[in-house]
């Protein structure tokens, strides 16, 4: 726990580059709400940014957007205040984000761009999955494999899935 009584996330994963969900599943200004509704469901994610012809995010669709609001596409159901970290956004913010603003999901940019989405899970993920480096012992969390270690920059095979104990 941290001094606010919040679980605190692990220090090997710091920041939201390290835990994006990457490429970034999106849909176009012009998309339809059964376009976005098909994306949805095609990718079993609960929302989905907007980005216009230059890959820029202006706005978000999510479920709660397809059920209550009127409309026949991204424009009109989008929510176009989206709150956004960069890749080298702490996670303790990015969690802070997640819980003070009651948001599920956060676009991840880098140099203006998008380039992942981090959800409520995915932090989630860090706290329960730990992988730890063969050859030097390095403890990583995450919901993946690593593709390098941070310590000795060995390559995702060297990475075994640790068990946490019950309770961990």
């Amino acid at each position: 726990m941290d001094l606010t009584g919040h679980a605190a996330i692990h220090p090997a994963v710091g920041t939201a580059g390290d835990i994006m969900s990457s490429p970034p599943i999106t849909v176009p200004l012009g998309a339809t709400r059964t376009q976005i509704a098909d994306r949805l469901t095609q990718h079993r994610i609960s929302a989905v940014p907007v980005v216009d012809e230059s890959g820029t995010v202006v706005g978000l669709v999510s479920e709660h957007d397809l059920l209550s609001k009127e409309g026949g596409g991204a424009t009109e159901l989008m929510t176009t205040a989206v709150i956004s970290v960069s890749v080298d956004s702490p996670l303790e913010d990015v969690r802070h984000l997640l819980v003070d603003r009651r948001i599920r999901r956060v676009p991840v940019l880098r140099d203006g761009r998008l380039v992942g989405v981090v959800s409520r899970g995915d932090v989630v993920a860090t706290m329960a999955t730990e992988w730890v480096c063969g050859v030097c012992g390095e403890s990583v969390r995450g919901e993946t494999r690593p593709q390098s270690c941070p310590k000795c920059q060995g390559g995702p095979e060297r990475f075994v899935h640790q068990e946490q104990p019950p309770g961990a």
